[in-house]
């Protein structure tokens, strides 16, 4: 798999480092440098394909590289670059998972750093786009794959106790570990990824595994320790699910 990439950078020599560094690795290939994210901008939008990668730097004029990060965030479309951030600073490391950065390269930094980076992009790639032997995400998959802290973490339906929606994160409670898995997502996101057949959203801030329900009552479900509240909004359908415990 080829990986398309943009380098932006308003520092030349830096600029340079990163095309080369690019041009060195095998799967990746690159399709626009710019000197500020402006230009880069610009140029993402005249692209014609969709770019996977994008190494962008962060302390530039103008528009910086966190405000440009935010833009592409809020833009349409799915086919949106994964963003690696170029920096001689570490404090925008919060920032930067709020925009779902893929990962940092801390300046000044070797081409070793940087194939640890291009591998984990070219990771994430393969586990999440669909090629013609094997869709990846498709419904029939009995797993998916969260972000949790930088990296990929493979979920298995089977595994799943319930889920809780904490504003822009996900709580992702398992049978096979003690601490929930901590996703930056949104509950409704994560709610159109799992089989209706085996999920199922009981409240504004709760999806529960239908497996999993231990006991039930009108307006609670047990699940485990755990006693999950069922809202108005969605008592209906969970009636419906009752009728069938009857």
């Amino acid at each position: 798999m080829m990986l398309t990439c943009i380098a932006v950078d308003d520092e030349p020599l830096a600029l340079r480092l990163i095309a080369n560094f690019i041009e060195q690795t095998p799967f990746l290939q690159l399709v626009g440098s710019y000197s500020s994210a402006a230009a880069a901008l610009r140029g993402l939008q005249q692209q014609t394909t969709a770019v996977d990668v994008l190494f962008l730097d962060i302390q530039m004029p103008d528009l910086n590289g966190l405000e440009l990060a935010r833009v592409l965030d809020k833009g349409p479309g799915t086919d949106k670059p994964r963003v690696v951030f170029t920096t001689a600073f570490n404090q925008y490391a919060l920032e930067g998972y709020k925009v779902d950065a893929l990962d940092y390269l801390l300046k000044p930094f070797d081409y070793a750093e940087f194939r640890r980076v291009a591998d984990k992009a070219l990771a994430y790639a393969n586990a999440t786009r669909p090629t013609a032997a094997e869709p990846a995400l498709l419904p029939q998959e009995d797993y998916l794959y969260l972000k949790v802290e930088y990296q990929l973490v493979r979920v298995d339906f089977r595994d799943i106790l319930y889920i809780e929606g904490l504003k822009d994160y996900v709580k992702v409670y398992r049978q096979s570990e003690a601490r929930p898995l901590l996703s930056l997502s949104s509950l409704k996101s994560l709610e159109e990824r799992l089989p209706a057949r085996q999920f199922m959203r009981i409240h504004r801030s709760f999806i529960i595994a239908l497996n999993q329900v231990k006991s039930v009552s009108r307006s609670t479900v047990q699940i485990g320790s755990a006693t999950i509240p069922v809202s108005d909004r969605h008592r209906e359908a969970f009636d419906q699910f009752l009728s069938r415990w009857k």
